[in-house]
C-alpha cells in the first residue's frame, strides 16, 4: 500500500488537533463549577440531544464495523445492514418504554437497575461480569483492530507505537468526564461520517470507471446491483439439498426471515437498551432530550451501511472483474475482511489522511465511552458500595479516572502480543463469540423485570444461567444430541465436517426457553414482586415531535425493505 504523503499527515494533525482542543475547551468550561459524581459520569443535564445522538453512534461505530461489515458486505451484500437498520427500530423502542423506567427510577447504571428491580447478589454477578467483558473483551478488541486497520492504512510497522497512541488519545478525552466525551463525539462523528462518505465515493467512482461511464457515482451503484444482483437481497432463501458450501455459510450469518422471528431483535434490544455502553449517554438528561437524541441516533444508523458496507460490496465488483487481486490477499492469503483497505488503496493524497482520520474518530470514540462506562460501573457499583461508602464526589471522580487509567494499561498489557488470540478468531468473531451466549440471559431478565411485576430475583439468577447453558447447547451440541433437522431448527453443513444451527437463531431459541424457566419460577413467588417497579400509561407517551421522527423512521425502512427484499 502506498504510504501516507506530507498532507495526510497535515490532515491527521488538523483533525487530532481540533477534537484535543475542543475537549480541552469544553473541560475548561466546566472547572468552574465543582465536578460532581452524576456530572464526571452521566454529563447530568448538560447534553443536548444532538450531542446525545452523534455520541450514541460514535460509541457504536468502530473498527469491527468498518473492516468487518465492509468484509460481510463483500461476502453477503446488503443483508448484513439488518444489523444497521433493525438497530433504528430499536432505538424507537428503548426511547418509548426503556428510558422513562430508568430516568424515573433515577437508575445511573445497570447493576444499579438489578439491585433496584432485584437484589445485590444478581446486581454483583452482573458488574463482574460486564467489568470483565468491557475490559477483557471489547476494550481490548477495539484497541487491537483499531491498531491493526490504522497499521495497515499506513503501510505497517508501527502496530505498537498506534496502539498507545489510541490509548492516550482516548485516555485525554475520557479523563474530562461525560460531557467531555459527550462534545468532542459530535466532532468524531462529522469526521467518521465524512471520511466514511468519502471511501464511499471513491469505491462507486472506481466501479463506473472499470465499466467505462466516467467518474460517475450514481453510475457506479446502478453498477453494483447489476453486476452483483444477488449482493442486493434483504432476505436470504433457506438453503436447499442442491445449494452450495458458500450459499450455506452465508445463510448461517444471515438466516433469512427467520432471524428477524429470533435473534436480531435481542442482538440489537440488549445492545442499545440494557448497556452500561450506550445508556450511559442518555441517563443524564431528561425524558424529552434523551427521546429525541435515541431517535436522531436512529436517524443516523439508517446511513451508517452506506458508509461501512457498500465499500465492500464494490470490493466484490472489483476484485470478480479482475481488479484488486493483490489488495484483497496482501500476505498471500484472500480474505473478505480485506475489502476496506483495498478500496483505501486507492484514496489520493489527503483524502487517504481523513480516512485515517475517520477510523481514529470511530476507534478514539468507542475506547473513551468503553472506559467511561468502566469506569462508572467500578466507582459507583464497586468502590462506593463495599470500600468507601462514605466517599464525597471529589473522591469519587478521582478514583474514575484512576480507574480509567489502569483499565486501558490492562488493555494494552493484554493487547501487546495479542494475549487473547483476537487475531487468530477475529475481532468481530471474538467480540459475538464471548457477548452472545450471554445476551438471551440478560435481556430476558431486563424485560421481564421491567414489564411483569411478578418477576422474582431467584427467576433472575436462573436466566442468566440458563441463558447460557442454553446459548452454548445450540451453538454447540444440539445439532449431536437432537438431531440435524427438528421442529425447533435446522442445522445445516458448516464445510468443516460438522453442522451448525444460524447463531442468530441459536440465540432466539435459548431467549424463548430463558423467558419460559423465568416465567415458570416467577409463578411460585408473590403475585407482586415487592421490588416491582410502578408503570403506568402516561409514561409512555409522546410528544408530537417524537411521534414524527418515530414515523419518519419506520417509513424508511418500509421502503428500503420493499426496494431491497
Amino acid at each position: 500500500m502506498q504510504s501516507l504523503q506530507t498532507v495526510d499527515y497535515l490532515v491527521f494533525l488538523a483533525y487530532f488537533f481540533l477534537v484535543a482542543g475542543y475537549g480541552y475547551w469544553v473541560y475548561n468550561r466546566k472547572k468552574k463549577t465543582e465536578t460532581t459524581t452524576t456530572d464526571f459520569f452521566l454529563a447530568e443535564g448538560s447534553l443536548t440531544w444532538w450531542a446525545i445522538g452523534a455520541s450514541l453512534i460514535a460509541s457504536n461505530i468502530s473498527a469491527e464495523q468498518f473492516i468487518g461489515m465492509s468484509g460481510n458486505g463483500f461476502f453477503v451484500g446488503i443483508a448484513v445492514a439488518a444489523y444497521e437498520w433493525i438497530a433504528a427500530i430499536a432505538l424507537i423502542i428503548v426511547a418509548v418504554f426503556f428510558m422513562p423506567i430508568y430516568l424515573k427510577n433515577h437508575i445511573y447504571t445497570m447493576p444499579q437497575f438489578l439491585k433496584t428491580r432485584y437484589n445485590e447478589t444478581v446486581s454483583m454477578i452482573m458488574t463482574i461480569f460486564w467489568l470483565f467483558l468491557y475490559i477483557f473483551v471489547n476494550l481490548t478488541s477495539i484497541l487491537f483492530l483499531g491498531a491493526l486497520a490504522i497499521n495497515n492504512l499506513i503501510g505497517g510497522g508501527y502496530f505498537h507505537l498506534i496502539m498507545i497512541g489510541l490509548a492516550v488519545f482516548a485516555l485525554i478525552i475520557t479523563i474530562g468526564g461525560m460531557k467531555v466525551i459527550g462534545y468532542t463525539d459530535v466532532l468524531q462523528v462529522l469526521v467518521l461520517i465524512i471520511g466514511g462518505l468519502a471511501t464511499t465515493w471513491l469505491a462507486l467512482t472506481m466501479v463506473s470507471e472499470k465499466f467505462g461511464m466516467g467518474q460517475n457515482v450514481f453510475a457506479g451503484f446502478n453498477l453494483l446491483m447489476e453486476k452483483a444482483d444477488d449482493h442486493f437481497h434483504m432476505i436470504m432463501a433457506k438453503p436447499t439439498i442442491d445449494s452450495s458450501q458458500d450459499y450455506i455459510n452465508k445463510y448461517l450469518l444471515l438466516p433469512g426471515i427467520a432471524m428477524y422471528a429470533a435473534g436480531q431483535w435481542i442482538v440489537n434490544l440488549n445492545y442499545w437498551g440494557c448497556n452500561q455502553y450506550i445508556t450511559q449517554r442518555a441517563l443524564g438528561a431528561d425524558l424529552n432530550t434523551a427521546r429525541t437524541g435515541i431517535l436522531f441516533a436512529g436517524f443516523l444508523k439508517l446511513m451508517m451501511p452506506i458508509i461501512v458496507m457498500l465499500p465492500g460490496i464494490a470490493a466484490y465488483v472489483l476484485y470478480q472483474n479482475g481488479e484488486l487481486q493483490a489488495q484483497m490477499a496482501p500476505d498471500g492469503k484472500f480474505l473478505a475482511d480485506n475489502a476496506y483497505s483495498a478500496i483505501l488503496t486507492f484514496l489520493p493524497t489527503g483524502l487517504k489522511g481523513l480516512s485515517m482520520a475517520a477510523l481514529t474518530a470511530a476507534i478514539v470514540a468507542s475506547l473513551a465511552g468503553k472506559a467511561n462506562s468502566i469506569s462508572t460501573i467500578f466507582t459507583l457499583d464497586i468502590y462506593k458500595k463495599y470500600f468507601e461508602k462514605d466517599a464525597d464526589d471529589r473522591k469519587l471522580v478521582w478514583v474514575g479516572r484512576l480507574t480509567i487509567v489502569a483499565s486501558m494499561l490492562l488493555a494494552i498489557a493484554l493487547t501487546w502480543n495479542d494475549l487473547l488470540g483476537i487475531g487468530g478468531a477475529g475481532g468481530f468473531t471474538f467480540i459475538q463469540k464471548y457477548t452472545g451466549f450471554i445476551s438471551p440471559g440478560v435481556f430476558a431478565m431486563f424485560l421481564l423485570g421491567m414489564f411483569w411485576k411478578r418477576t422474582t430475583g431467584a427467576a433472575a439468577v436462573a436466566g442468566v444461567l440458563v441463558g447460557f447453558v442454553l446459548s452454548v447447547f445450540f451453538n454447540e451440541y444440539a445439532p449431536t444430541v437432537l438431531g440435524n433437522e427438528t421442529i425447533l431448527y435446522t442445522a445445516f453443513p458448516n464445510g468443516k465436517g460438522g453442522y451448525e444451527i444460524p447463531f442468530l437463531i441459536c440465540m432466539g431459541l435459548a431467549f424463548g426457553f430463558t423467558m419460559l424457566v423465568m416465567i415458570v419460577m416467577s409463578l411460585f413467588g408473590p403475585k407482586v414482586n415487592p421490588k416491582a417497579f410502578e408503570l403506568d400509561a402516561e409514561m409512555f407517551k409522546v410528544k408530537p415531535a417524537i411521534m414524527a421522527m418515530i414515523v419518519a423512521t419506520v417509513l424508511i425502512l418500509t421502503a428500503i425493505y420493499i426496494k431491497f427484499w
